[in-house]
């Protein structure tokens, strides 16, 4: 039993429930091992997680988003299209007065690209070895900030690279 719950039981009642957050894992590649492992640290850090499943469109992400009034996303790409798809997904949000949901892309994402990703609007990227203690602190500052700094926080990071607004 993670901690938070076992405070709570301790306590006597049920932990206050955290902000909706979906999981999406978009595109035609089928390895969503990481992205479970995410939402299943988030949903035991207290949050309620929407997963999507495979092989979703940069449409069916953003109405999932809508439907469920999350104010954070977290794309896993792995393909390779994490620019094509990242992109159409804030246009998309955009076009749904949805531009100010939060954004965190992981997966197999070149150094080189996370420049590109951050300039297009993701808060954060984490690559293969970023702790999930550190994905979740991550997801705690930008839902409790209403900083919009864009971060990222690579394999060679011990710390969570948000900084926590003054």
């Amino acid at each position: 039993m993670n901690t938070v719950h076992l405070r709570a039981r301790r306590a006597g009642h049920a932990p206050a429930p955290r902000a909706r957050v979906v999981i999406a894992k978009p595109g035609l590649d089928g390895h969503d091992r990481g992205a479970k492992v995410i939402a299943r640290a988030l949903r035991d850090a207290g949050y309620e997680v929407v997963y999507t499943g495979l092989h979703q469109t940069p449409e069916q992400i953003v109405a999932t988003v809508i439907a469920e009034d999350a104010p954070l996303l977290g794309l896993s790409v792995l393909s390779g299209a994490h620019l094509t798809i990242v992109e159409k997904v804030i246009q998309l949000l955009a076009e749904e007065d949805a531009g100010d949901v939060r954004i965190l892309v992981g997966g197999i994402i070149p150094d080189a690209d996370i420049a590109a990703l951050e300039a297009l609007g993701v808060h954060a990227v984490f690559t293969p070895g970023a702790g999930i203690g550190g994905i979740v602190e991550s997801v705690d500052r930008l839902l409790v900030t209403a900083d919009t700094t864009v971060t990222t926080e690579t394999p060679h990071t011990s710390e969570p690279a948000l900084e926590q607004a003054c």
